[in-house]
């Protein structure tokens, strides 16, 4: 049995260690709640964007524009979004092990995948195995939409060069506090174009646009991937936010129930010390007494 010194050593570790699990959970909740108000806030905003060029992009030509052309997809490119610091439970395992099997699955079928990632996690995860185009790193504790234009400006020119064939980013979407689903969205080209499905009905209402549906898909075009990386960035801070609010205190319970644990070793310990002392006592006494 360990000392009864070590134990209270220990279970003063814990409670600092405790303290810094409370703080770090409090300072998580009030970011999260600043993150989950913005990413609330713009998801409908996206949403309908999505629906609205989809809707006008199935009433041109894909040679319309050079970001709706239609290639064969040989020359594939990722954008993997993670947070930059760590201590928030699985929420960068999850979303690296998605991005690492989709660039398996796209390699195996005879690919070339480039990666962009978005993130230190990330980063530092797939240095040494993908072919990493570029990195944006400790760019998550403060953003707005510039950030997200210039994620957009590194793939769009690219993408109208041909130097590759589709774009895709991959990010956490934010369900609630424990659970963040990683999510695949294919951004170039548009996923209405080249499909051999029928088009849902409401998609083929026939509007009136004004100007035509050309000139507006030259200004939106860039604007949807403004867009849809920046929702994909709020995602992912709230996602972070929360997954470290939940890990926090998870990690605050932990220890609690171990403070539990060692105060009763280290009531134990006391008792079998007390009961040592006790029995030397008496047998001293004893020893005294016959003698």
């Amino acid at each position: 049995m360990a000392s009864l010194k070590d134990i209270k050593r220990k279970v003063g570790a814990v409670s600092k260690t405790k303290q810094i699990t409370r703080a770090m959970n409090m300072v998580a909740a009030s970011k999260f709640k600043a993150a989950q108000v913005k990413m609330e806030n713009f998801r409908p905003y996206a949403g309908k964007f999505m629906d609205v060029l989809n809707s006008l992009a199935l009433r041109v030509e894909s040679m319309s524009h050079p970001l709706l052309s239609v290639r064969d997809p040989k020359r594939i490119r990722v954008i993997c979004m993670t947070s930059d610091r760590g201590l928030c439970g699985g929420f960068n395992t999850n979303l690296i092990k998605a991005t690492e099997k989709f660039i398996k699955e796209k390699v195996k079928d005879g690919k070339e995948v480039g990666l962009i990632n978005v993130g230190r996690k990330g980063r530092d995860y797939f240095r040494k195995k993908a072919n990493v185009l570029a990195q944006k790193v400790d760019v998550l504790s403060k953003f707005d939409m510039t950030l997200a234009i210039s994620v957009a400006d590194e793939v769009i020119t690219p993408f109208i060069k041909e130097e590759y064939d589709e774009l895709y980013l991959i990010y956490n979407q934010f369900v609630n506090v424990s659970v963040q689903k990683p999510t695949i969205v294919r951004l170039f080209p548009l996923p209405s174009i080249g499909q051999e499905t029928e088009v849902e009905p409401d998609k083929m209402v026939d509007y009136a646009y004004e100007p035509s549906e050309e000139v507006l898909l030259q200004r939106l075009l860039p604007m949807y991937v403004h867009v849809l990386v920046y929702r994909a960035l709020l995602e992912t801070s709230a996602g972070e936010n929360g997954a470290r609010m939940a890990a926090m205190d998870n990690a605050t319970s932990n220890c609690e129930d171990l403070i539990s644990s060692l105060t009763l070793k280290m009531n134990k310990a006391r008792q079998a010390a007390i009961t040592a002392e006790l029995m030397d006592i008496v047998g001293g006494t004893e020893a005294l007494a016959k003698g």
